[in-house]
């Protein structure tokens, strides 16, 4: 196999280790968009409650040593770096440590699956902002391409939701409702996500062809895809349904089980443990129905399979995989976008 890069960066969102991270963490990831401090309290809060301390950075630590046992396995000898945008490790000082190293090309693995300004294009302009702060010698950066209609992907969602399905009562199975949540943005965001394509909506209708494709996997023909994790002022519209108002409408349909399948998330990180495992399953609980969430792919062994695969089909070695009809783009080379206009962030109004 030939070798087209020096390592593999794996790049993230981040989140606090204990305590003291969380307000700095927060303020990192709302900055430049005037949250106001009160609604930064109130997320902290949701933190705190925890510790202070989000799984996110020990689960992607758990991947890429599940990724590093691939790799020596397929015989490719790749050193794997860890970084994040909004938390230590910091994608910048892990590009100045890979530039340290030596490291000249590198491939980037982005904990997100999915197109839009958030889950793609802004992992883009993670890379340049990191590149642009080592300077000159920083290595070259090639983002991986989007993944979430990818075989071992699906077949890890199928998996865990038959897995809730089988915790949930007996006499409740046939009565069941199988609800897919994933993280809502402002509407104006999706539909601004123009892909090179033109259809427009890139995230919503990726993760609308991921949820079809996990439901038919795991044996279901019927089911209901919603939003959570919402936050900015009410008077911009977001994605809708949330999870929670959803819920509220299950029983009168005949409902009195759910399984909530997190399919817009790779590990589960706080907003999934607070809004699903928290909110969700007290609102379940409330309407007298059963609750079960399905697990998150990221500590299955395919999800680790499925990085080591992607690097293949980048090096040209492995034959691309995907299940969906939906348009999925990538790679993305020193945070250049596959178009200009992919992905784009949707335009404020004046004075805002």
């Amino acid at each position: 196999m030939a070798r087209a890069a020096d390592a593999l960066l794996l790049l993230s969102f981040g989140g606090p280790e204990g305590p003291d991270d969380v307000m700095p963490f927060l303020e990192n990831v709302t900055r430049g968009r005037g949250v106001p401090p009160e609604r930064l309290a109130e997320v902290a809060e949701h933190y705190l409650h925890f510790g202070g301390v989000s799984p996110i950075n020990a689960l992607n630590r758990d991947i890429i040593a599940a990724v590093e046992r691939n790799l020596a396995v397929a015989g490719l000898d790749l050193p794997v770096y860890f970084g994040n945008r909004n938390w230590h490790p910091l994608v910048e000082d892990t590009v100045a440590r890979m530039t340290a190293d030596g490291v000249g090309s590198a491939l980037v693995f982005p904990t997100s699956a999915w197109g839009g300004y958030s889950g793609c294009r802004q992992y883009d302009e993670d890379i340049v902002r990191a590149r642009a702060a080592v300077g000159e010698g920083a290595p070259e950066l090639v983002k991986l391409r989007q993944y979430f209609d990818h075989p071992l992907l699906v077949a890890a969602f199928a998996d865990a939701v038959r897995v809730a399905a089988a915790a949930l009562p007996p006499e409740r199975r046939d009565s069941t409702r199988l609800v897919f949540t994933a993280h809502s943005v402002p509407v104006a965001a999706d539909t601004a996500a123009g892909p090179p394509d033109g259809g427009g909506h890139l995230y919503s209708r990726q993760v609308a062809e991921s949820a079809r494709l996990c439901a038919a996997a795991a044996g279901f023909t019927d089911y209901d895809v919603v939003w959570q994790s919402r936050s900015g002022p009410p008077r911009i519209p977001w994605l809708e349904p949330d999870i929670v108002d959803h819920l509220e409408t299950l029983p009168d349909k005949g409902f009195d089980a759910v399984i909530v399948c997190p399919v817009g998330f790779v590990s589960d990180h706080l907003e999934v443990i607070w809004d699903l495992d928290n909110e969700a399953a007290v609102k379940a609980a409330e309407l007298g129905m059963s609750f079960a969430r399905a697990a998150t792919p990221g500590t299955d062994p395919r999800f680790a399979e499925m990085v080591v695969e992607l690097i293949g089909e980048h090096l040209g070695a492995v034959t691309p995989r995907r299940l969906g009809a939906v348009p999925g783009y990538g790679c993305t080379r020193d945070g250049a976008p596959c178009a200009a206009d992919c992905c784009a962030p949707p335009r404020r109004p004046a004075g805002r």
